[in-house]
């Protein structure tokens, strides 16, 4: 039932950092996706062309892609937009895959883009040609995908609306968001099959919150539902700065010990990752929720 590989999509240097009272300078985020490079990586979430007052802590996403340069043999740096002048900025860098966003309820939408749902998706069926024409891959995320802090239950006919005119507009990937970590193993199961039934082949991606201390649960059913990308973030850092109490992704070493002990793949090493965590600790001033960070690995 398990497969041999799953692909951790690394959201440390986007998501992680974007909820964080710190705000680390550039060369510290250019040398934090460096590291993680070093630990097996192989897509990063590297930055997010967004308004600077809105998320002040991404304001230097040019500045990073321009650091980091062209990205390595089989390393590849996503960028996250919202609009089309979002779009504008990250096309004009290195950037190698473009991150829409979409929101599930009206609430989010508003309080994340300012726009009805609508509005949003409709936008992304304009940019996706945009951004595929300059052959970078793209994804659309649907955010709330489980729950939202405004309009509470999501249907699951909501998500898979948008999830259809995502793939059917082009969409490389759809990943679904549990952006306030609400999910459970159960609906992560309805969710997939619901979606899965109406994007056909486009592949699918989960991006869990550990809010609630269900998101490794929550990647191990998905992983048994057939879905072979997960997003993860180093230490747990992050969270949604639109969000009331959306506190950080599932951390990497977390899922990376879960993957190990099941048998399976990733190409990360959880030993380096969680060093990295350690350092990233340092730099935010907090200690990082990670349970594999304090505990370690098994066997030692």
């Amino acid at each position: 039932m398990l497969p041999a590989e799953v692909s951790i999509v690394e959201v440390g240097p986007r998501d992680g950092l974007q909820n964080e009272e710190a705000i680390l300078a550039t060369a510290e985020k250019v040398e934090l996706i460096r590291r993680l490079v070093a630990a097996g990586a192989r897509r990063i979430e590297a930055a997010s062309f967004v308004h600077p007052k809105l998320v002040p802590q991404m304001a230097d996403a040019e500045a990073v892609m321009a650091a980091l340069g062209i990205s390595p043999p089989h390393v590849s740096y996503i960028g996250l937009v919202l609009n089309r002048r979002g779009l504008d900025r990250a096309l004009d860098t290195t950037v190698d895959e473009i991150n829409f966003s979409v929101a599930a309820t009206e609430g989010f939408s508003q309080s994340n883009q300012g726009v009805p749902v609508e509005e949003a998706i409709s936008s992304i069926e304009e940019m996706l040609p945009l951004a595929r024409a300059t052959a970078r891959p793209c994804t659309v995320t649907i955010s709330v995908a489980w729950g939202c802090p405004f309009d509470g239950e999501v249907p699951v006919t909501a998500v898979a609306a948008l999830a259809r005119r995502a793939a059917a507009a082009g969409a490389d990937e759809i990943a679904l968001g549990d952006t306030i970590g609400v999910a459970v193993p159960p609906r992560v199961t309805e969710i997939i099959e619901a979606v899965r039934a109406v994007v056909g082949d486009t592949p699918l991606r989960m991006h869990f919150h550990d809010t609630r201390n269900t998101a490794v649960a929550n990647s191990y059913a998905a992983i048994v539902a057939g879905v072979t990308t997960l997003d993860a973030s180093v230490g747990g850092a992050g969270g949604c700065p639109f969000a009331p109490n959306a506190t950080g992704n599932v951390a990497t070493e977390d899922m990376l010990y879960m993957l190990e002990r099941s048998g399976i793949a990733s190409g990360m090493r959880m030993a380096d990752v969680a060093e990295i965590g350690r350092w990233l600790a340092t730099l935010l001033g907090r200690e990082l929720p990670t349970a594999v960070g304090k505990a370690g690995g098994f066997p030692a």
